[in-house]
């Protein structure tokens, strides 16, 4: 599931400020069913950096959160009501223009 963030273009309210950011992570993480391990190996960013970005440590870059936001559009796409619901919430929720 290795989003491609080449064209992708996020709403002008897109840099998120802490707790939102991580309680994105974390949902994101729920909703895929993906630790913070493999959630980084989809972002293309080592484990530590979900890590901090979940706890609060640390935000994610302009690039990062174009790599989540391709992620949640991805996923939105799915064949599962339920998930196209929850990423859609997600999408509205934390990139809402």
């Amino acid at each position: 599931m290795k989003a491609s963030v080449q064209a992708v273009l996020l709403p002008k309210t897109a840099m998120l400020e802490q707790p939102k950011v991580a309680n994105l992570i974390r949902e994101l993480r729920q909703l895929t069913a993906l630790t913070q391990e493999e959630l980084a190996a989809v972002l293309g960013v080592a484990y530590g950096t979900i890590n901090r970005w979940e706890n609060g440590r640390m935000q994610p870059s302009t690039l990062a959160l174009k790599q989540i936001y391709a992620v949640l559009k991805e996923i939105n796409q799915s064949t599962s009501q339920e998930v196209r619901e929850r990423s859609h919430q997600l999408l509205t929720q934390y990139f809402a223009a």
